[in-house]
């Protein structure tokens, strides 16, 4: 039976790669987005012609819209085996004395709340199929960034939520880990300049940078490794050592 797999935040460059990465594996993907549609569906138009996938418009923000996501899922394909919680926000870097109560509720909401609540709200088709939960923190959820307070607080509450969840589900056979990753180039990361990110390249033991695909790499093993729980990998070339 094939899994089921719901990624949110599939419009995004990261979120694309995971769900490329499970449907080529042979898994059944949902794919969530919030507004930009036409990325979706360039990414379903590189799918194979048998996958097996279903696309949502979503705001993870709104509880009824999700509880009605999650309806769809069961009527179209059936229980989640696997959830990425990959949808999120950063905010121009800026002084955390310059930031606002607004955008406080923007990066937590989308970062934090929402995921929280989505995972809540699957947790009885994780324990019904053994499932796993990946969640995508950040290395600066590990370390902390200087003008990227509100974004890097955010992503250590994901880190806290998966240690503590992983303890939580571990009865029922359900893993719950993280990835964190390093900087990616994607449009999150667009307002960054050339010599700005050979300056990561240049910091990073590796000496490159990290794709998208490296991301979904990381996401597909925690999804499978059914021995491994409340672990957050870090995908960052080495930056964080």
């Amino acid at each position: 039976m094939k899994r089921i797999v719901l990624i949110t935040g599939a419009s995004g460059g990261i979120g694309s790669a995971i769900a490329k990465r499970f449907v080529d594996s042979g898994c059944a993907a949902v794919l969530q987005y919030r507004t930009n549609r036409e990325s979706v569906e360039r990414l379903c138009a590189s799918f194979p012609q048998q996958a097996e996938y279903l696309s949502v418009s979503c705001d993870l923000n709104d509880a009824s819209a999700v509880r009605e996501m999650i309806a769809e899922i069961h009527r179209r394909l059936g229980t989640v085996s696997v959830l990425v919680n990959c949808a999120g926000v950063a905010l121009p870097q800026k002084l955390f004395t310059d930031t606002t109560d607004e955008e406080y509720d923007l990066v937590f909401d989308t970062n934090v709340k929402s995921l929280l609540r989505l995972t809540r709200l699957l947790a009885d088709d994780l324990r019904h199929n053994h499932g796993s939960v990946v969640n995508i923190s950040s290395m600066w959820g590990v370390t902390g960034a200087s003008c990227e307070v509100l974004y890097s607080a955010s992503k250590a509450a994901v880190i806290g939520f998966t240690k503590a969840l992983a303890k939580e589900l571990a009865p029922s056979d359900v893993t719950v880990n993280a990835v964190a990753p390093g900087l990616i180039p994607t449009a999150m990361n667009a307002h960054l300049s050339a010599d700005e990110l050979d300056s990561f390249r240049l910091e990073t033991p590796l000496n490159k940078l990290g794709t998208p695909e490296d991301v979904a790499d990381a996401v597909c093993y925690l999804s499978g490794a059914r021995f491994v729980t409340g672990q957050i990998l870090c995908c960052d070339g080495g930056y964080t050592i």
